[in-house]
């Protein structure tokens, strides 16, 4: 996760560490280009939140040069062809070297594929169906993720959101995206 919005002493924060970067560093056209920005698409809605429970305990510059492996992965997150995943297919993603070879967290995406179809067969859409929630409070999204999501914990959460600009956070005072 990216912790811009925990102030934590003797911590760079991400903003700041990625303007060192090159600006073709895939951290730096992350933060640059993708962190703090909406989304209308729900496939690229869902990618992030792929994105997110992959990154759980691991770096995000690992899940960030392994995203067009996750996308490939996954059938370019085609919901409908996800949703019929069986052991099969949970068997070769295991073996798949260019991702996250976590059997909880590829299970937690192939359920999660299936609760998204049935929030747009309700809403419309994934993105309709957050902003029927929006604006909340980080704690009230939790509650909301845990009982509709698997694998979704606080910082999952919270990471998610503020990746879209749902919640605050996603670029510090000193920042040059800050508005």
């Amino acid at each position: 996760m990216i912790y811009l919005f925990l102030k934590q002493p003797n911590k760079m924060s991400y903003c700041l560490s990625v303007q060192k970067l090159p600006e073709n560093h895939v951290s730096r056209y992350y933060h640059d280009h993708v962190y703090g920005v909406p989304i209308e698409d729900d496939g690229l809605l869902f990618e992030r939140l792929v994105m997110e429970i992959n990154q759980a305990g691991l770096s995000w510059v690992t899940i960030l040069k392994k995203q067009e492996n996750f996308k490939k992965a996954f059938d370019d997150y085609d919901l409908e062809k996800m949703a019929r995943y069986g052991e099969d297919k949970i068997n070769e993603l295991m073996q798949n070297e260019g991702i996250i070879r976590n059997q909880l967290k590829i299970r937690a995406v192939i359920y999660n594929a299936k609760v998204v179809l049935q929030l747009i067969k309700k809403h419309g859409s994934f993105k309709t169906w957050l902003d029927i929630h929006h604006p909340a409070e980080w704690a009230d999204w939790v509650k909301l993720f845990k009982k509709t999501f698997k694998f979704t914990g606080p910082e999952i959460v919270r990471e998610f959101l503020v990746s879209l600009a749902y919640l605050p956070g996603a670029h510090d005072e000193f920042c040059h995206l800050k508005k």
